[in-house]
């Protein structure tokens, strides 16, 4: 028998009896907590989720009717009757403030469902079908990509008529090419792996590999490409707004609420800075939240080296 174990200093009951109660956590525990706590994903979360809450608010009340005009002294500072002030035609801006949440909301949701459905039926179909075809779709991709998304909101915008309807269904066809692109690089990547292979050859259909193995691999990937995308909606869509392409009234826009307000802002400036705040915190909690899925998801970006 090895007599290494009596070689050196005695052995204590410690030794004997396995880690301490107040030994160290492991370092995968404590990065699996530090990622629970992502600052990026808690503010992210918080703001967006304040915008979701006036939007779904907005549906059902707001303090005055989005089109009443004359509510109130026009150019009026905040009131206790109008706690944001008025604008120039005498409207409640926190009523409009509020319309415009509900519009930016409903357009970020609509336009990623649109993207999300086009981009993962391109990107599947250029991952797993004949390579002639795959080149062809990612042309496709490649030359909706070019196009920068607000020019080609305009352009669909322009055709189809100023309308909400017309800028989510620019915006979701322009975000669609990302989706795309993401989704086919993935896709190609899971067809790849071994156990893919096993479950086809164990008699596996495409549509069983599609749902079991294909969509849960790309799913964490793709989920921070929609939170990017729904920011961008968001931000196209103040964009046309602004230029005049966007939702007519009596339908609220922060984009319309900044154009409006540029030729008061000396008189008024809560017109034009409150709705400019609205969609830097709109975008900003988007964008903060997709930053945190992806630091969850991400094993380089993990906190349990």
């Amino acid at each position: 028998m090895s007599t290494d174990l009596t070689a050196g200093a005695a052995l204590t009951p410690d030794d004997l009896s396995g880690p301490r109660p107040d030994a160290p956590a492991p370092a995968l525990a404590a990065g699996r907590a530090a990622r629970r706590r992502s600052p990026s994903l808690i503010v992210g979360a918080v703001l967006v989720g304040l915008v979701a809450l006036v939007g779904v608010v907005a549906t059902f009340w707001t303090p005055y009717a989005l089109d009443a005009t004359g509510s109130g002294p026009r150019l009026a500072g905040p009131s206790a009757e109008h706690w944001a002030g008025t604008d120039r035609l005498g409207r409640d801006l926190l009523s409009q403030l509020m319309g415009g949440a509900q519009a930016a909301m409903v357009v970020a949701v609509a336009s990623v469902l649109i993207a999300t459905v086009l981009g993962l039926t391109l990107g599947i179909l250029a991952a797993a079908t004949t390579r002639w075809l795959d080149v062809a779709l990612v042309n496709v991709v490649d030359l909706l990509i070019a196009f920068p998304t607000l020019l080609l909101a305009m352009l669909i915008v322009t055709v189809r008529g100023a309308s909400l309807t017309s800028a989510i269904a620019a915006i979701g066809i322009a975000g669609s090419a990302v989706i795309a692109r993401v989704t086919r690089v993935n896709t190609a990547r899971v067809l790849r792996e071994d156990y893919v292979t096993a479950a086809k050859a164990s008699g596996t259909g495409w549509w069983g590999a599609l749902r079991r193995h294909v969509l849960p691999n790309i799913s964490p990937t793709l989920l921070v490409q929609v939170m990017l995308l729904a920011g961008s909606a968001i931000l196209a869509e103040a964009s046309l707004s602004y230029l005049g392409l966007g939702a007519p009234p009596p339908q609220a826009s922060w984009g319309r609420l900044l154009r409006e307000a540029q030729a008061t802002m000396l008189v008024q400036p809560w017109g034009a800075i409150l709705p400019g705040l609205a969609v830097v915190a709109t975008v900003l909690g988007l964008n903060l939240l997709g930053d945190g899925l992806r630091e969850r998801n991400d094993p380089n970006l993990r906190g349990d080296r």
